[in-house]
């Protein structure tokens, strides 16, 4: 049974991946079967206005499953390579699979890109063969031929070299394979974005002076996705602004010292001895019990201060353990996608070097952008 979940209708999952179908996508569909309807009268004459009504919502939910068909190759690929995927959602005109964390390498954001595109255009090609074994002229015909036609659209206008489109995130992990650096590709796949949206503006307006037959379609269709292409591309520039790591800073600079405590020492003792440092709390075996969280330890000091400080411990995760040699673009990375309020940071050797709190590092790189 269907059920609604935060971002939409949830359709199944994808190896607990959520599938959601969101409110726009009613929207988009029916702004396709309004527009392409007339369109099927003249793709095949003779047919009742019953047969055209009904061809032109099985093309606005073909191009909704072959959306999904290409967002499901993202998924895939990047679930396969070990990156986490929040949900895939289905909307206005499109989809999106929303991965966890950005990739390490840009071979892994290329072919995670390439996906997509790669399950459209083989689908494409499929539904153009199956057109040879079809009664040509027909009803059924036109659906394979919608179908061919709408992957290969899919395919092929997510190859263009703009983000927040697969060409764009290929172009991306190119200049970021060549130079080493993620921001610079994704500077020159935003000035694509804008290239992109643009010559879609263009082909709208031709198709309006030239009388197009598809010229309402089109027209529809381009201005909505520009828009996309447009506040996508504007986006991914602040995402990977706020993801930077500015040159010279070192993690070492915005860790505290860290300090280690029997766990059984009273809370209060140990709330004493933090004064802004980070407390790890060790047991008596030699095994961390975690770190004193200080809003904890508040708490339970105020009713009973010679509880042990293990009480007011938060755990130590693998994820909230940063590598101080990790680059800084990584650990900025891990942070914002980590729920905790403070790191412990080790040295090479696996020792403590210090506790990294996110607001130390959120205070840090504001202060170096605003510069």
């Amino acid at each position: 049974m269907l059920t609604t979940a935060d971002g939409g209708l949830l359709l199944f999952r994808v190896q607990d991946v959520p599938v959601l179908l969101a409110p726009s996508w009613w929207v988009g569909s029916l702004v396709v079967v309004v527009l392409y309807q007339p369109l099927v009268d003249r793709l095949l004459p003779g047919a009742s206005a019953a047969t055209s009504w009904v061809l032109a919502a099985a093309f606005a939910v073909l191009l909704g499953l072959s959306v999904l068909a290409h967002e499901l190759g993202h998924c895939v690929v990047a679930l396969r390579m070990g990156i986490p995927v929040r949900r895939l959602r289905l909307f206005l005109l499109g989809g999106l699979s929303e991965v966890a964390r950005t990739p390490r390498r840009p071979g892994q954001e290329g072919l995670i890109a390439a996906a997509g595109p790669v399950v459209s255009v083989l689908l494409a090609a499929f539904c153009g063969l199956l057109m040879f074994a079809v009664p040509p002229d027909g009803a059924v015909w036109l659906l394979v031929a919608e179908c061919a036609v709408a992957n290969l659209a899919v395919g092929v206008f997510n190859l263009l070299p703009g983000l927040p489109l697969d060409g764009g995130r290929m172009l991306r992990a190119g200049v970021w394979a060549v130079t080493g650096r993620r921001a610079s590709g994704t500077r020159a796949a935003v000035v694509g974005g804008g290239i992109v949206a643009a010559g879609l503006l263009v082909w709208a307006t031709v198709g309006m002076v030239s009388s197009s037959e598809d010229r309402w379609l089109r027209l529809g269709v381009c201005v909505v996705t520009a828009w996309f292409v447009a506040a996508g591309a504007a986006s991914e520039l602040a995402a990977d602004a706020n993801r930077g790591w500015p040159e010279g800073l070192a993690v070492t600079e915005l860790t505290r010292p860290v300090l280690q405590l029997p766990a059984e020492s009273p809370v209060s003792d140990a709330l004493a001895a933090a004064a802004g440092r980070g407390v790890v709390l060790v047991r008596a075996d030699g095994v961390a019990a975690g770190l004193l969280d200080e809003g904890a330890a508040e708490r339970l000091a105020e009713t009973s201060p010679q509880a042990p400080a293990e009480l007011a411990a938060e755990p130590i995760r693998a994820e909230t353990v940063l590598l101080a040699s990790e680059p800084g673009e990584e650990i900025a990375e891990r942070v914002r996608e980590t729920a905790a309020w403070q790191f412990l940071v080790v040295d090479d050797e696996g020792r403590p070097a210090g506790v990294l709190r996110r607001e130390d590092l959120r205070s840090a790189l504001s202060a170096r952008r605003v510069r």
